[in-house]
């Protein structure tokens, strides 16, 4: 009879290509995940795993199989939360995926906000590449993510919360910023910072950069806001922050200015994401609201 942990090690198998991390990640040993994969296939009658690859491959039909567990994994996961959900009310640990150009610096007065109406509730909070985190939550790895949008995936909720300025900024001493008044022209030809390409900001980056017929300054990439600020400062070239950053207590302007181009304004808007269903979606949407209320009492209501 096929089992769930069958299953699971098998999805692992699918995720990681390789036995070793598989079994790491399921928390038993390679010959225990090898010996019942190798069950699961005598028991289906078929083979689900090309062990002569590296990385390791699957069958046509193991992958097919794979999205099928995948499913019956998650739904197994949503009844036990169900079930969790009846006994702890707004309590438990939730699982929440967040990007580092936004939970940094809005994240620490939500979980603040939270603690104070919900001592029971945990957050466990990641930061990561939001498309990666999006992977991660469709997998049932993490409860919710707070991500840029837009957000691809399927049997996904998506709540818009709040749209962010974006700022231009530049070092100090920069010709730009001794102008009285800054255009879009006066941008043409600059070179602009970026985090690396896996992250949201990069792409719009790019976006906002063929808009102004700016470069992109591709063999420079930063792996945070604060190593843009700081790189931008440095006259490395100019950045694009997001005002929630420069207002920040740990971010802020102490190396930057900001130019506020007369014809020109950006932002980037902001949605919590969950799966479609998820037991605890009464939780996720207080969170939601929670992260939204706080985020416009420090940008303001136009946004």
């Amino acid at each position: 009879m096929t089992s769930l942990r069958q299953l699971s090690y098998l999805v692992a198998l699918a995720d990681l290509r390789n036995f070793r991390r598989a079994a790491d990640a399921v928390h038993v040993s390679q010959p225990t995940l090898s010996q019942q994969v190798r069950v699961l296939e005598a028991h289906l009658g078929v083979v689900l795993v090309e062990r002569n690859e590296s990385p390791v491959q699957l069958t046509p039909i193991g992958r097919e199989l794979v999205a099928r567990a995948r499913r019956i994994l998650l739904d197994v996961k949503d009844l036990e939360d169900l079930a969790r959900r009846s006994r702890a009310g707004m309590g438990g640990t939730i699982r929440f995926g967040v990007t580092p150009t936004l939970g940094p610096y809005l994240m620490p007065g939500i979980v603040a906000a939270l603690h104070q109406r919900f001592p029971d509730m945990r957050l466990y909070i990641r930061e990561g590449i939001p498309d990666e985190q999006v992977r991660e939550l469709a997998r049932g790895e993490l409860d919710m993510v707070l991500s840029p949008l837009p957000v691809a995936g399927s049997n996904l909720h998506i709540e818009p919360l709040f749209r962010e300025p974006l700022h231009i900024v530049c070092p100090p001493e920069h010709p730009l910023a001794r102008l009285r008044t800054v255009q879009r022209a006066d941008l043409r030809g600059a070179g602009f910072l970026s985090l690396d390409q896996r992250h949201h900001a990069y792409r719009q980056d790019r976006e906002i950069c063929e808009a102004l017929r700016a470069n992109l300054l591709e063999d420079y990439e930063g792996t945070s806001l604060d190593s843009l600020r700081q790189m931008s400062g440095s006259g490395l070239g100019l950045a694009i922050l997001p005002e929630l950053y420069l207002r920040s207590e740990v971010g802020g302007q102490d190396m930057v200015k900001r130019l506020a181009p007369a014809d020109w304004s950006a932002t980037r808007s902001i949605a919590a994401v969950w799966r479609e269903g998820a037991a605890f979606t009464d939780s996720y949407r207080i969170i939601a609201e929670t992260i939204a209320t706080e985020a416009r009492r420090v940008l303001g209501e136009a946004f």
